[in-house]
């Protein structure tokens, strides 16, 4: 269980900033390039790609190349489930939305 709590906090901390949530927030929606991510929320390249970098260290997200285009996505599986909650429960307009349009199915969720 001490292991687990670890585990849980050190997530949960990554989470606490702002910046990071915001980015796995729009990673929840989907595969998202680097200058898509800082433009959607409203922050300059480099400030971007330290906190994506943060992320990718930790096993949250991972890239892939595409021509000179990075594209990340969530990795991490408990980051899953944790950022589906959030996102039904702060981000979708409707309640009752069904959480298998953003690529998460129920059961992962329960």
């Amino acid at each position: 269980m001490e292991q687990t709590a670890n585990h849980v906090s050190a997530l949960l901390k990554l989470l606490s900033h702002r910046d990071r949530l915001m980015v796995l927030c729009h990673l929840t929606q989907g595969e998202m390039s680097a200058g898509a991510i800082a433009q959607a929320i409203g922050k300059k390249p480099p400030a971007m790609s330290q906190q994506l970098s943060v992320l990718r260290r930790e096993g949250i997200i991972e890239a892939r190349r595409e021509g000179q285009s990075i594209f990340y996505r969530i990795a991490d599986q408990d980051a899953v489930a944790i950022m589906g909650f959030l996102y039904e429960r702060f981000c979708v307009e409707d309640a009752g939305q069904d959480v298998e349009l953003i690529g998460i199915s129920k059961g992962e969720l329960a």
